[in-house]
């Protein structure tokens, strides 16, 4: 069983243009299942193979999950997981017929992704101090994040290559490498300006002073090349998802924002605007880069809920 879910992941790496981060959730997920399969099938778990397991034993590990506690989220992702490894051992030929296929997902939940409104998002995105380099940096991240959009990966990733700040776009690179264009407000392209101008240069001369790079003062590594990246962390280094999720989190803090508040947040946020403010959903789900539109629809249901308050507080019948 391991070495076919190595050839697997070696499949998503190579074929399916997977990212790390997927990568690791699809390892996760599989081996959190050998211990219970392989107690199940009465073997070590380095003896399992894969034809070992049918339907009723996925049915099994399911409601074992359920009796541990498990989110149903987690069960359904898990679930999926197996499946997509299945799937791709029938097209390999190595066993017959996928059996967790023959199983329904756990029925989620429905959530709402939630947003910001728009004059909480103005507050975030203007609270950093432009005295600063990092404040203008902060204020050059926040405006890209909310006028593109973006998924954290894709910011993190960007290179200087990516900005077209005369045209007023950013070329993103999203999940299983497809890329997209997205427009960029004025105020987003005015902060990026500045910050290539007056703050990024003395943050890139930090990593080539310095053999600390993104590692911080006590690492021994010496930083990599990053002449051509567009958002740097005080030692010169390209910014982490961890450091961007620090930022935000200092700016909500100090704006007073009295609820969490992640980077995904502001992409909801971004759709959510562009929905209340008459954008149509093909063109929301084109500058999320959402590949079914099934994926973009969950945000009308937020407009729904917004139409709802606002009809409940105009109408003079609607409270009586």
């Amino acid at each position: 069983m391991y070495s076919h879910i190595d050839n697997f992941l070696i499949y998503l790496k190579t074929e399916k243009n997977a990212s790390p981060r997927t990568i690791e959730s699809y390892q996760k997920d599989l081996f959190s299942g050998l211990d219970f399969f392989a107690g199940q099938m009465e073997k070590a778990d380095h003896a399992l193979h894969p034809a070992d397991l049918d339907h009723r034993v996925f049915r099994r590990y399911l409601a074992f999950s359920q009796q541990q506690g498990h989110a149903r989220t987690t069960m359904a992702r898990r679930l999926a997981a197996w499946r997509s490894f299945y799937r791709y051992l029938v097209r390999e030929e190595i066993v017959a017929e996928n059996p967790a296929a023959r199983l329904a997902n756990p029925r989620l939940e429905k959530r709402l992704p939630g947003f910001l409104y728009e004059g909480e998002a103005k507050l975030l995105v203007e609270a950093p101090d432009l005295k600063s380099p990092l404040g203008i940096r902060d204020r050059a991240l926040l405006e890209t994040l909310y006028a593109g959009g973006l998924r954290i990966n894709e910011l993190v990733s960007l290179d200087l290559g990516d900005l077209d700040l005369m045209g007023g776009y950013v070329r993103v690179m999203g999940k299983r490498a497809r890329e997209r264009l997205v427009p960029l407000g004025r105020q987003a392209v005015k902060a990026l300006i500045s910050y290539l101008k007056e703050a990024r240069p003395g943050l890139l001369a930090k990593a080539a002073s310095s053999k600390t790079g993104e590692f911080g003062p006590s690492a021994k590594r010496s930083p990599p090349k990053l002449e051509h990246s567009v958002f740097l962390n005080r030692w010169g280094g390209r910014l982490s998802g961890r450091g961007i999720r620090k930022i935000i989190d200092k700016y909500v803090e100090q704006v007073s924002i009295a609820r969490k508040v992640s980077p995904h947040t502001l992409r909801h946020s971004f759709a959510t605007h562009l929905l209340n403010a008459g954008a149509d959903l093909r063109s929301v789900q084109e500058l999320l880069g959402h590949v079914s539109l099934s994926s973009t629809q969950i945000y009308t249901h937020i407009t729904g809920e917004r139409l709802k308050q606002v009809y409940r507080q105009a109408h003079p019948r609607a409270q009586e």
